[in-house]
C-alpha cells in the first residue's frame, strides 16, 4: 500500500481584476477535491470589486494522460474556477502522445482566440510557442524552460511563455535511492530519447549517482514498443533502476515496473504517479499543486493585467516534496524499508 507524507504548498497570491473574451466547449473535469487558500481568496478578491473572469477562455494542450500529468492539469483548473472563472470556458484537448497533435491543437485554441494557453508537458509547450507570439502561455510539468528553448531566463522569461518547472530534487532522490539499496553498486537510469526533459535529467541523475560512487547504465527508449525489451536488458545488468518525469515512461509504468519486479529490482521514481502504478519510492514534487501554482499565474495574467513575460518560472517549495513508497513492491522484491521511512 503506498504511503504519502507530505507538507502543504505554499504559495500566495495577491489578485485584482480584468474581463476576457466569450466561451468555448469543456472536456474536462476535476478528479481532486480540495480548496486552496489563495483560490479562496482570489474570487473573494475577485467578487469585492466586482468584476468576474469567467468570461474567460483558456485552452489547455495536454501531451498524454497518466497520473502526473492529470493531476497538474486538474491542479490548474480547479483552482481557477475557485478563483471565479468558468470551467465550461476551460476548453482541455488531449494530443494522445502524438507531437503532430499538439501542434493541431495549439492552432485550433489560435483561431479560437483564447485568453491563454495552458500547456502541460514540454512538447505541447513547443508546438504552443511556435503557434503564437502572442497569446499567453502558461506550461506546466516542463523541467527546464531555458533548456526546451521556451523562455530566456527564468526570472525574466520575456516573449510570451512561462509556467510552472517539474524539474525533480534528483539529489534527494539519489540519496534515497542509497538509503533503501545501500548494496547497490551499479544503477540503470531509464528513459525516453526523443524527450529533451528526460534527456536533461538522465545526465544531472549520472553526475548525482557517479558522485556517490555508484556506476551508471543508460538505457532509453524511443516509443511504447521497446519499454519491455528496454527494461528487461536492464535488469539484468544493474542492482537498481532510476526513472525520471518521463512521459513516456510514466505511461507504462506498468509495463516496466512488472518486469523490474518480477526481476527483483527496485525502481526509485521521478515522482508518486509512478509509484502509484507500480514503482518502488519517489522523494518528488506534488504535480497536482503545481496545476495549482499555474493557475496563480494564470490569474496574475488575466486578471491582474500582468504581462506574462515578466512573471518568473515557478518552482515547488522543498515544503511540497512529498515521499511516497509501494510497501506492495518492496515486499514482493523482499525491500525492508528503514525504520524512519515507516509511518
Amino acid at each position: 500500500m503506498k504511503k504519502l507524507f507530505a507538507l502543504c504548498l505554499a504559495a500566495v497570491v495577491a489578485l485584482g481584476l480584468a474581463a476576457c473574451g466569450g466561451s468555448i466547449s469543456s472536456s474536462a473535469a476535476a478528479s481532486e477535491p480540495g480548496t486552496s487558500d489563495a483560490a479562496s481568496s482570489a474570487a473573494a478578491s475577485v467578487a469585492a470589486a466586482g468584476k468576474d473572469p469567467a468570461n474567460c477562455k483558456i485552452g489547455v494542450i495536454q501531451l498524454t494522460e497518466h497520473v502526473a500529468l492529470d493531476a497538474a492539469r486538474d491542479g490548474f483548473i480547479d483552482a481557477l474556477v475557485e478563483a471565479g472563472f468558468n470551467r465550461e470556458n476551460i476548453d482541455v484537448q488531449n494530443a494522445q502522445g502524438e507531437i503532430p497533435n499538439c501542434a493541431t491543437i495549439a492552432t485550433k485554441f489560435v483561431n479560437d482566440k483564447v485568453d491563454l494557453i495552458l500547456a502541460v508537458a514540454t512538447p505541447a509547450a513547443q508546438a504552443a510557442a511556435q503557434a503564437t507570439t502572442e497569446i499567453p502561455i502558461l506550461a506546466t510539468a516542463v523541467t527546464d524552460f531555458v533548456s526546451a528553448g521556451l523562455v530566456n531566463s527564468d526570472e525574466v522569461p520575456g516573449g510570451n511563455v512561462s509556467g510552472t518547472s517539474d524539474m525533480n530534487p534528483i539529489e534527494e532522490q539519489a540519496d534515497l535511492l542509497v538509503k533503501l539499496v545501500p548494496e547497490a553498486k551499479t544503477v540503470g537510469i531509464l528513459y525516453c530519447s526523443a524527450e529533451d526533459n528526460s534527456i536533461l535529467q538522465a545526465g544531472l541523475a549520472k553526475a548525482a549517482f557517479e558522485a556517490r560512487g555508484l556506476t551508471v547504465n543508460e538505457y532509453t527508449a524511443a516509443d511504447v514498443n521497446e519499454i519491455q525489451p528496454v527494461t528487461t536488458k536492464a535488469v539484468g545488468e544493474v542492482d537498481a533502476l532510476y526513472v525520471p518525469t518521463d512521459n513516456l515512461f510514466a505511461e507504462n509504468m506498468p509495463t516496466a515496473a512488472l518486469v523490474a519486479e518480477n526481476a527483483k529490482i527496485p525502481v526509485i521514481c521521478g515522482e508518486s504517479g509512478m509509484v502509484d502504478s507500480g514503482g518502488t519510492a519517489t522523494y518528488g514534487i506534488n504535480y497536482y499543486n503545481l496545476g495549482k501554482l499555474a493557475a496563480a499565474q494564470a490569474v496574475e495574467i488575466l486578471v491582474d493585467g500582468k504581462d506574462v513575460g515578466t512573471v518568473p518560472v515557478g518552482f515547488a517549495s522543498v515544503e511540497d516534496l512529498e515521499f511516497a513508497v509501494n510497501e506492495a513492491n518492496c515486499e514482493a522484491i523482499g525491500l525492508t524499508l528503514p525504520e524512519d521511512l515507516k509511518g
